[in-house]
């Protein structure tokens, strides 16, 4: 099975599995996808010209309206555990009280943990 199953990035553990799409460590803990991680940016920014990467927590600086909806993602959110993606929009994630969505990393500040 690990022949097939690429290592664990983040231990380099061969015990790797793949269920769908997500493959996942059971040594660690850590799942990834990776064809997303194929497709991912190389280098992307956030609006003060922080390096962005996988798992980051954001900060988002001005009032967003959600398309399609009278919800607006007010100035302050954080927003952990984002997702690089290649595309219009470089993150994807889920906002507390509002669901999964799509942001541009322009309208982010990386979080201090």
């Amino acid at each position: 099975m690990s022949d097939t199953v690429p290592p664990c990035p983040e231990c380099s553990s061969t015990y790797t599995y793949q269920v769908d799409a997500i493959v996942t460590c059971p040594e660690c803990g850590h799942e990834w996808n990776p064809a997303s991680a194929a497709d991912a940016p190389a280098d992307v920014r956030d609006s003060v010209g922080n390096i962005l990467q996988d798992g980051d927590t954001v900060t988002v600086i001005k009032d967003l309206k959600v398309k399609g909806s009278s919800l607006v993602v007010k100035v302050g959110t954080k927003v952990r555990n984002i997702r690089l993606v290649a595309g219009d929009h470089d993150i994807d994630c889920k906002i507390p009280k509002i669901g999964q969505m799509g942001l541009k990393s322009q309208f982010v500040k990386k979080a201090v943990d």
